[in-house]
């Protein structure tokens, strides 16, 4: 919110014994939220995949010239997309069922780190990413997808433009994927895998390219606060509800609230090599604006607004209006409390419990901090 140098472990053939778990709606995992991670090392897993990382931030300081990517930086403090994952299937299968979901888009995708993972979890899953950075994009294809196996670049599409004007979104290309075999992403049975062939072309918009109705698309890390006015926010609901297949699939977003976030706010985590710092501006209760940055502290080096946001914070009923608005048959809310960050050891480290999990609720009292999931069903 990656593990640079990891050699690879091949293409799974099948779904692993964690991810039958999850699908049945075991083995919740914490999601990615700007602040809603689990204390680190809190299992022995996790210590091994510390471990690995520590190994492979070194190869890429080096590459680096001793500095670390402000994207690595991002996804180890902002990201964990294998709890996204875990609860992306779960509400799938409860709201849709009938189906394993295998067609991902993952919009405001950044270095599409989600659509990586999914693509990992089974062989026969397809994702998209669209976002505006067109450094981060570049950034997934030279770091994130090497990890993926060796037909990773064929299963994925990562398109650089606007939420608001997805169809004239260009394909971004890496030379390796240029010259490998491409995978048909026709709209075909959701149970059979993509039909691979060669290529000389990749049409170079999405509104050119043949792409499968999503099953789910998601816009996690709070992306939607980047749509200021409801009609945009509106008309991006639309573009989602035409993209989602029509034997039914889920929109998903994430959103913060609660009295802290109406106010100036310093968070901060600490990492093995270094320090997070989530800041938030003053708030205008009227535009209900503000302003977020994160900043990243390496020992001696400070990384200072290393990504700044200028949001707007909607509230869980405006999104649901919208929602229903756009065409959503439901919508239901996940909601999950946070630690009160006002507590005097929230200024030295907050950290998130995994004790604590995300439950629908139709009704939540207010409280200094609380994470949401909003989940959007269509055509079921």
């Amino acid at each position: 919110m990656g593990k640079h140098g990891k050699k690879h472990k091949g293409t799974a053939t099948s779904k692993p014994r964690r991810l039958r778990q999850e699908a049945a709606g075991g083995g919740d995992e914490l999601p990615s939220s700007a602040y809603d991670l689990p204390p680190p090392d809190s299992q022995e897993e996790e210590q091994e995949e510390e471990e690995e990382e520590e190994e492979e931030v070194e190869l890429e300081e080096e590459a680096n010239g001793g500095t670390l990517s402000k994207f690595h930086l991002y996804q180890k403090s902002v990201q964990s997309p294998k709890g996204d994952i875990s609860y992306l299937q779960k509400f799938f299968l409860t709201y849709v069922g009938g189906r394993f979901p295998l067609h991902l888009q993952e919009d405001f995708c950044g270095t599409a780190l989600l659509s990586s993972e999914w693509l990992r979890s089974d062989s026969r899953r397809t994702a998209v990413g669209l976002d505006l950075d067109f450094e981060a994009l570049n950034w997934c294809l030279e770091n994130n997808l090497t990890k993926v196996g060796t037909d990773g670049y064929s299963r994925i599409r990562l398109y650089h433009g606007n939420v608001l004007q997805p169809q004239e979104a260009r394909i971004v290309k890496s030379t390796l994927h240029d010259s490998m075999r491409t995978v048909d992403l026709d709209d075909q049975d959701d149970s059979s895998e993509p039909v691979e062939h060669c290529t000389s072309r990749v049409p170079s918009t999405m509104e050119e390219a043949v792409l499968p109705s999503r099953d789910i698309i998601c816009a996690f890390n709070y992306s939607c606060c980047c749509l200021q006015r409801r009609a945009d926010l509106l008309l991006y609901f639309k573009h989602v509800l035409r993209t989602l297949s029509r034997k039914g699939g889920i929109f998903v977003m994430d959103l913060y609230g609660g009295t802290s976030s109406e106010r100036k706010l310093r968070l901060q985590r600490r990492f093995s090599n270094f320090t997070y710092f989530w800041e938030q501006a003053e708030f205008d209760i009227i535009s209900r604006r503000t302003r977020i940055s994160l900043h990243f502290h390496l020992g001696r080096k400070k990384i200072l607004h290393a990504f700044s946001y200028d949001w707007r914070l909607w509230s869980l009923p405006e999104i649901k209006d919208c929602l229903e608005e756009a065409g959503f048959q439901s919508v239901h809310f996940w909601i999950r409390e946070m630690p009160n960050t006002q507590e005097s050891r929230n200024s030295e480290e907050y950290n998130g419990s995994r004790d604590v999990k995300y439950e629908e609720m139709s009704s939540f009292e207010q409280l200094d901090a609380w994470n949401a999931y909003v989940v959007g069903v269509a055509n079921v």
